[in-house]
C-alpha cells in the first residue's frame, strides 16, 4: 500500500503556493509514495481580498480536518503573519478538535515550510510557533537540519528557508521563489517521505 503525504498550505499571492508544488515533485519522486496538494480555506471574504490584490485561488482542492487521518504524513506550509503562521492556517488547526480527542494524528509526522517579507521576518519564529500545533497533535515534527548540505550555506544569494523546513523570502510581493529556494523545496518533500516510509514500515 502506497505511503500518503499530504501537503496542506494556504497561499495569498502564490508564494506558500510555488514552494507547495516543488515539495510535491521531491514527494512523488519516491517510489511508493501518493502525495496530494490540498489548500486550506480561506477566511476572507472577496471584497476584502480584491481590497489586497489578492490573485484568484488556485484549483487545488480544498481541504477539511477529517481529510488529514488519512495520510501517514504532512507537509503544512503558510506565509508568516508578525512571526507566526497566517490567520487562514490557524483557523484550519483549530478545527481539528475532534482528531485531538481521538489522537488520530499522533506519531505521524509532520514538516513546515513558509513564506516571509524579508529576512528578519520570521523564517524561523513562524516554524517554532507552529511547531506547538503538532506537539498538542502527538506529531512528530521533521525538520530538515542540514541535510540539503551546501545549499544551506549560500552566501551569495538572498535564501529563505532554515534547518526547520524549506522557505522564501516574497519582499514587496513581487519575487517569487527563487531556483534555489526551489532545489530546497524539492528536498524537503523527498527527504520527510522517505522518514515517513520508515516509521509506516516500522509500525
Amino acid at each position: 500500500m502506497a505511503t500518503k503525504v499530504y501537503i496542506a498550505y494556504y497561499s495569498m499571492y502564490g508564494h506558500v503556493g510555488k514552494l507547495a508544488e516543488e515539495i510535491k515533485k521531491g514527494a512523488a519522486s519516491v517510489e511508493g509514495v501518493e502525495a496530494k496538494l490540498w489548500q486550506v480555506p480561506e477566511t476572507l471574504s472577496e471584497e476584502v481580498l480584491g481590497k489586497m490584490s489578492a490573485p484568484p485561488k488556485s484549483d487545488v482542492r480544498v481541504i477539511t480536518p477529517n481529510d488529514l487521518a488519512e495520510a501517514d504524513g504532512f507537509i503544512f506550509g503558510f506565509p508568516t503573519r508578525f512571526g507566526m503562521m497566517s490567520a487562514q492556517f490557524k483557523a484550519f488547526l483549530d478545527a481539528t478538535g475532534g482528531l485531538w480527542r481521538t489522537q488520530q494524528l499522533a506519531g505521524k509526522p509532520a514538516g513546515i515550510f513558509y513564506s516571509t517579507g524579508s529576512q528578519g521576518g520570521g523564517q524561523e519564529t513562524t516554524a517554532l510557533t507552529a511547531i506547538t500545533q503538532l506537539v498538542h497533535h502527538g506529531m512528530i515534527f521533521v525538520p530538515i537540519g542540514y541535510t540539503f548540505v551546501a545549499g544551506m550555506f549560500e552566501m551569495e544569494q538572498v535564501k529563505g528557508g532554515s534547518p526547520y523546513g524549506a522557505g522564501t523570502y516574497a519582499g514587496d510581493g513581487s519575487r517569487m521563489p527563487s531556483e534555489l529556494e526551489l532545489a530546497q523545496a524539492f528536498h524537503q518533500g523527498k527527504y520527510i517521505v522517505g522518514i515517513t516510509k520508515k516509521l509506516k514500515a516500522a509500525a
